[in-house]
């Protein structure tokens, strides 16, 4: 998928949320834990019940690895299901993978190739040569991590190198890697008042920006000073989605709390488009 087609896609729904699919069997229905692969089945009806609501699905990797082959078998069949069923979805293999040129090239065919997501997200403290394998694919994406929504995010990545915090060198750095025009970036919306320096350096890009829910992160804000021309934003919400309730009804429920979040975007596309 394309920029441009993602960029329509959020015009014609009105919306630019992306919802995180991190599931853990033990907080998923009960009643879901007696069929055959209850992790797919969890995702296959919280999918069914928005997907109208958003514009992109991220699965976080280390949900399903960490069930083994079962768990993977759970995202195949998973990505799968979108694909087919719901091919203007915008897909996202949080995997933070990064590593040597050769194995991150295995990694970019295992996501963007055999699996068939539209991108990934990359860890860039190895550099340019862990990066690039990821952006040789044709109309997919690598989505780097710029400034993160965790605490620990102030250890390094807004430490001063040579008078300039290591995330704008990072974003700096990263635009003049070959294919460049591949990369997207993580910004955590708990960090909005950074979201115009960002904007700044990189006008143009899709930002992916967890934490708003569960984290804290205030949509106003990461809008505010986020937003560009084109919109550029993915808004990600797991938990407050997802696990909205453990009930008969909960993919109905997961709706109800997709459907609020997709209303106030509805209205900030408003006043951004008037």
């Amino acid at each position: 998928m394309t920029t441009q087609q993602l960029t329509q896609q959020i015009h014609l729904k009105k919306t630019f949320l992306c919802i995180g699919l991190d599931v853990d069997l033990t907080k998923i229905p009960p009643h879901l834990l007696q069929v055959e692969d209850p992790i797919f089945e969890f995702n296959k009806a919280i999918i069914d019940a928005t997907h109208d609501l958003c514009v992109s699905y991220k699965p976080n990797t280390a949900f399903y690895e960490a069930y083994g082959l079962k768990g993977w078998q759970s995202l195949e069949k998973t990505i799968k299901y979108i694909n087919e069923k719901y091919p203007e979805i915008f897909t996202i293999a949080d995997a933070k993978r990064g590593d040597i040129g050769n194995t991150s090239s295995m990694y970019a065919k295992a996501f963007l190739e055999d699996l068939n997501f539209d991108s990934v997200t990359v860890a860039p403290y190895m550099g340019k040569d862990s990066v690039e394998p990821f952006l040789a694919f044709e109309n997919k994406h690598t989505i780097l991590l710029a400034l993160t929504s965790n605490e620990g995010a102030f250890d390094f990545q807004t430490q001063n190198v040579a008078g300039t915090p290591l995330y704008q060198q990072v974003l700096e750095t990263s635009k003049t890697w070959k294919n460049a025009q591949n990369l997207m970036y993580v910004v955590g919306a708990t960090k909005a008042e950074y979201f115009a320096e960002i904007r700044k350096i990189v006008p143009d890009s899709f930002l992916l920006v967890p934490g708003v829910g569960a984290q804290g992160g205030n949509l106003q804000d990461v809008c505010r000073y986020g937003m560009n021309d084109a919109i550029g934003l993915l808004i990600n919400s797991s938990r407050a989605i997802i696990y909205a309730s453990s009930g008969e009804n909960f993919a109905q429920d997961s709706r109800a709390e997709a459907l609020k979040i997709k209303k106030e975007m509805e209205l900030i596309l408003r006043f951004a488009n008037s």
